[in-house]
């Protein structure tokens, strides 16, 4: 076989899968998200939490049988292609594909922010060309950085958690329970919670890439996401016990004031080396799920065909890589992406919601679809829930997503050829 047509290599067991997932998971969300959504929902900051978790496992079931049905790289690309057809395929790889880039270069200016808050546009591009070249070596590799990353994460987020509960200043009247700032702010602070959640992702993406898809699939995603799930509640109700909900909103960095307004100082510095390391590894995981979507709809003809091409030593898509990379290094140089974050959350809901909607098709079984049915609604539901700006920008890319499709099949019409 060519290098084009050669298939990618499995290579992930359960174990790897779920930390490709929890490592972009667990680096986009404990460092970042807390604070906006704070700020969004006050004392409904663990309610939002939890919303934005139901809403996450409704998807993460009906990603998992879809992913089992079709363990093809790709995800919902390839379900909506599947299950409704190409045009709602299509809208999902779209959506993923320009939702997730933003998000790789948000993240790597996160690395940079934390890394070197001075020259932070040169160290985001820097990190953007190191993790691409990592996953041009090989997937396994990859899985292995990974695995590195996410270890030191959790020791880090281990010890927040036991400095603020063990520390005397933590008080548990600060976790009261309210709707301080409305309904509204609570499904704002869910919208923005499941962006942290939406790393599984990236284990449906890799569908080719995993050794017994149908077995191993449907137990990593479940498994990640759950993981995931107890270490945010636990961070977030050790933060909030020390900050409370109206400081935690103010935070810029609201896990190292959190250590800091413990008592441990000494402890700051620690937590900003694993913001940085959480960082990467979302990075990390997040080029490896766009670049396997871009390879599936380069292989349809939705993309430019040279991006379907698979390196033949190597066995990854090489060219969508360095495309993805590219991209993002450019974005990272030049750009200021914490706008960004809410127009990311509305593709990967906009991403969500096709995977529902594949799902429903799958059984006419009344007890099977009751997931997918309240996964779709949740979806919508978050979409517009998120602030003004992020709902006009995301409605505009994916109507610009949606123009190009048009476009593409009226000329593929007009010369069949």
């Amino acid at each position: 076989m060519t290098g084009a047509d050669a298939g990618l290599r499995r290579t992930l067991g359960v174990r790897d899968a779920v930390v490709v997932g929890l490592g972009s998971m667990i680096g986009a969300g404990v460092f970042s998200a807390l604070g906006p959504a704070a700020r969004a929902a006050g004392s409904g900051l663990l309610p939002g939490l939890g919303l934005a978790a139901v809403v996450a496992y409704c998807n993460a079931m009906s990603s998992a049988r879809l992913a089992a049905r079709y363990p093809a790289s790709g995800g919902t690309y390839v379900y909506g292609r599947e299950r409704l057809g190409a045009f709602w395929g299509y809208l999902a790889g779209w959506a993923f594909v320009v939702g997730k880039t933003a998000s790789c270069a948000a993240m790597a200016l996160t690395v940079g922010a934390y890394v070197w808050p001075g020259q932070a546009h040169a160290v985001a591009v820097a990190a953007v060309v190191s993790l691409t070249a990592v996953n041009y070596g090989g997937i396994q590799k990859s899985a292995w950085l990974t695995r590195a990353i996410v270890a030191v994460v959790l020791a880090v987020l281990a010890a927040v958690v036991v400095v603020c509960l063990a520390s005397g200043r933590a008080d548990a009247g600060r976790l009261d329970i309210g709707l301080s700032s409305g309904a509204d702010g609570v499904l704002q602070a869910a919208g923005l919670l499941f962006f942290a959640f939406a790393g599984y992702a990236r284990i449906a993406t890799l569908g080719e890439e995993v050794r017994d898809p149908a077995r191993t699939i449907p137990r990593a995603i479940p498994l990640a996401l759950g993981i995931a799930l107890v270490v945010y509640a636990c961070v977030a109700v050790a933060v909030l016990g020390v900050l409370g909900a109206g400081r935690l909103g103010q935070a810029a960095a609201p896990l190292a004031d959190a250590v800091r307004a413990a008592g441990v100082p000494g402890l700051v510095p620690v937590v900003r080396a694993g913001a940085a390391v959480a960082a990467l590894g979302s990075l990390l995981a997040l080029i490896l799920g766009v670049s396997r979507t871009t390879l599936a709809m380069a292989r349809d003809g939705h993309l430019p065909g040279a991006l379907a091409a698979v390196h033949p030593r190597f066995r990854v898509p090489h060219r969508a890589e360095l495309a993805v990379g590219a991209v993002v290094a450019v974005l990272a140089a030049t750009v200021d992406l914490r706008g960004a974050i809410g127009f990311s959350s509305f593709g990967v809901l906009a991403y969500y919601a096709v995977a529902n909607a594949s799902a429903w098709t799958l059984s006419p079984a009344p007890r099977s679809r009751v997931v997918p049915a309240v996964g779709l609604l949740g979806c919508a539901t978050l979409a517009f829930a998120l602030p003004a700006a992020s709902v006009s920008v995301g409605a505009g890319v994916l109507a610009a997503g949606v123009a190009a499709y048009g476009v593409r099949r009226w000329w593929a019409g007009r010369n069949p050829g």
